[in-house]
């Protein structure tokens, strides 16, 4: 009997140690306006699929500015692959997700699998949800002139 009191005893300093525990102390919310390093330690980089393409790249969205930076991104990417990156293309002004990847248009799937548009949300909104970015052909309109008779 004298094993099951001292059993009974441990149980009881051991359980006690763990329910009166203080409270944690709050923690802090980290954004995005933080430290880079702290930012690509918590949020990883996001996949890129081109459709029709079985490699996929990954970009780290919260080294981005702005839509118009991830557009110069997607653009050098995919498009000016062998080009000069360093360089400043004559378009760039006029560069945006519109016309970041010719005849394709750019999407995102975020945390719920929904397939949105890009430039919808608001950038910083925007970095927090995309899980992947799509990069989708822009079929051609079946109804052209003259398609319609028969």
């Amino acid at each position: 009997m004298n094993n099951t009191l001292d059993l009974d005893r441990i149980w009881k300093e051991r359980s006690t140690q763990f329910t009166r525990r203080p409270p944690n102390p709050p923690r802090k919310l980290l954004g995005l306006s933080g430290n880079d390093e702290t930012a690509s330690s918590i949020m990883p980089p996001t996949t890129v699929v081109l459709e029709g393409r079985s490699i996929c790249h990954r970009i780290s969205l919260h080294k981005h500015s702005s839509y118009q930076s991830l557009a110069r991104a997607l653009r050098r990417m995919f498009v000016d692959v062998n080009g000069d990156i360093g360089g400043a293309s004559s378009s760039d002004g006029e560069l945006d997700l519109s016309n970041a990847v010719p005849g394709h248009m750019v999407a995102y799937e975020d945390m719920e699998d929904d397939l949105l548009l890009v430039g919808d949300l608001e950038w910083k909104d925007f970095v927090r949800v995309a899980k992947r970015i799509r990069i989708i052909p822009v079929k051609p309109s079946r109804r052209r002139n003259g398609e319609g008779r028969n």
